[in-house]
């Protein structure tokens, strides 16, 4: 027998189905409420509105736990590639050896954007913030890919369509980067895998760096993998309403791109170095800025720490946690932001006051250490959160439209004025 839950409305009682996850979570379906009763459900932010089920990404928040398609993030973080993990979350399961040869085959095949988005470079002024940069390039590519904007696409159509957005954006990214710079843009070259590929684009000069370094290219790889796809946060959700009302993948992902820009949600990691700068200049005093922290009456909050999901502890932050040790290791970079750094990082995992609060450092706190000591500013931070978000938006959308969802339409509680008499301008 199926398991119900009952609402009392006034005298009537109504039985609503509760549905279970696979992971034991369960839910309230009131998808037929407002037909059955005439009311609605009030759910400010929909903290506690499951809009979908999805078969991607699990977390549990209280747990610290974090699994794509059922795979602990901590191992594919340790065996895995990021192109692996975009496959495995965007077509379900990981690839056999002939799988992931034939998608690095046709991901290298398209890398190249075309000609004629230099002019949209061009047109961006010199001081055009890289999130608005992108947001509107990924978008421009339905214009030069329009076989995109058909409606029932064939399956073979619809895939083209994403590996043209995963293998682009890496252009686009490190070309953002270059132009920030007023360097000449550096062509992608098949040789590369897909993470080498982007760091010789962004870093190499005229042709090419010589010799990557391989702990900077397993560092970058282990960054995309953890922020590959996080359930239903603001920007996954964003490109799946977006993409409810069957726009094409490159305007439902620019979607994204536009809901990631926002300091609450993918500027995170960027806030951190800003703090850090911060402390900096003050004369990098930080026990005075830790017992800021501590004091409920100043406005003052250490960024990175904590996280609204993870009520124990992000299982991302222990992973990042090495990459991050291992590239200040081997680049030897003397800076006095990073050094402020590690003193938080030092006290907020033995202070009594975080521990007990469970403020622990994030990923936005080590991602941004890493992005600096690789030499990204910091406004580029959220494009790199985006190049690695990519594949779990893919999938969201991808998921999304196999499910034949209808397009979303969330409802409202109107608490504006009721009857009004429209008056003349003249006596109002």
């Amino acid at each position: 027998m199926l398991e119900t839950a009952q609402l009392k409305i006034g005298d009537k009682t109504y039985d609503l189905p509760v549905i279970e996850g696979s992971e034991g979570e369960k839910a309230i379906d009131i998808s037929k409420l407002r037909d059955q009763t005439g009311y609605v459900t009030l759910d400010i932010g929909y903290k506690n509105t499951g809009a979908t089920q999805s078969a991607i990404t699990f977390l549990d928040g209280e747990l610290g736990i974090l699994k794509y398609r059922g795979y602990p993030i901590e191992q594919l973080a340790a065996k895995s590639s990021f192109i692996e993990v975009a496959y495995l979350l965007i077509y379900g399961e990981l690839p056999t050896e002939e799988q992931l040869k034939a998608f690095n085959f046709d991901l290298s095949h398209h890398t190249l954007v075309h000609e004629d988005m230099k002019k949209f470079f061009d047109g961006f002024p010199s001081k055009s913030h890289p999130m608005g940069q992108l947001s509107s390039l990924v978008c421009s590519l339905s214009a030069f890919y329009p076989e995109s904007l058909k409606q029932n696409q064939t399956p073979e159509e619809l895939n083209l369509s994403i590996i043209k957005v995963l293998a682009k954006m890496p252009t686009i990214v490190s070309w953002i980067y270059k132009k920030s710079l007023g360097h000449p843009y550096i062509y992608p070259q098949n040789k590369y895998d897909y993470v080498t590929n982007f760091l010789n684009m962004t870093f190499g000069q005229r042709t090419e760096v010589v010799d990557i370094d391989p702990v900077i290219v397993s560092a970058m790889n282990t960054l995309l993998i953890l922020h590959a796809d996080h359930e239903q946060n603001c920007s996954t959700s964003t490109v799946r309403i977006v993409g409810s009302s069957a726009s094409n993948i490159y305007a439902s992902v620019s979607a994204g791109i536009s809901a990631l820009w926002g300091p609450l949600h993918g500027g995170a990691n960027q806030e951190v170095i800003e703090m850090l700068q911060k402390i900096q200049e003050d004369g990098g005093d930080t026990d005075k800025w830790i017992a800021k922290a501590k004091d409920k009456n100043d406005p003052f909050r250490l960024m990175g720490f904590g996280h609204r999901v993870y009520k124990n502890f992000d299982p991302r932050a222990k992973i990042i946690k090495k990459a991050c040790d291992d590239i200040l290791e081997k680049l030897g970079i003397d800076d006095e932001v990073l050094e402020i750094a590690k003193k938080l990082e030092e006290v907020a995992l033995k202070d009594p006051y975080f521990i007990e609060r469970k403020l622990y450092p994030n990923v936005d706190f080590y991602s941004g250490i890493i992005y600096r000591a690789l030499g990204f500013p910091t406004d580029m931070f959220t494009v790199l959160f985006a190049l690695g978000r990519l594949p779990g938006w893919i999938a969201q959308w991808k998921e999304m439209k196999e499910h034949k969802e209808p397009i979303g339409r969330p409802r409202q509680i109107y608490t504006g004025a009721t009857n009004r008499d429209y008056t003349d301008i003249k006596n109002r």
